[in-house]
């Protein structure tokens, strides 16, 4: 296997994964490194296409619009997430 090839086995495995990818991608973005934050967010998007249907739809939904500092807080067991505005209301 490559080594830009990611291997997924259980939600637990590719949750695991996504936290990892979230810190390394928030650190990235901390130090503004360019590279480091391109590498970070098609990793995230790999990850999420690989394991969508066996993600929580909420960790799916701050994947999906970049809701990153949301998503690691969904990972890390937070429920005081604050509602963002994603254009769903009128």
């Amino acid at each position: 296997m490559g080594a830009g090839c990611i291997r997924v086995g259980s939600p637990v495995d590719i949750e695991a994964l996504i936290k990892g990818s979230l810190i390394s991608l928030l650190d990235g973005i901390k130090r503004a490194d360019r590279e480091s934050i391109s590498a970070g967010m098609g990793r995230l998007d790999d990850l999420l296409e690989k394991g969508r249907g066996s993600l929580h739809p909420q960790l799916v939904h701050f994947l999906e619009k970049r809701s990153y500092p949301k998503a690691l807080q969904f990972l890390g067991g937070d429920s005081a997430i604050p509602a963002g505005s994603c254009g769903g209301r009128r």
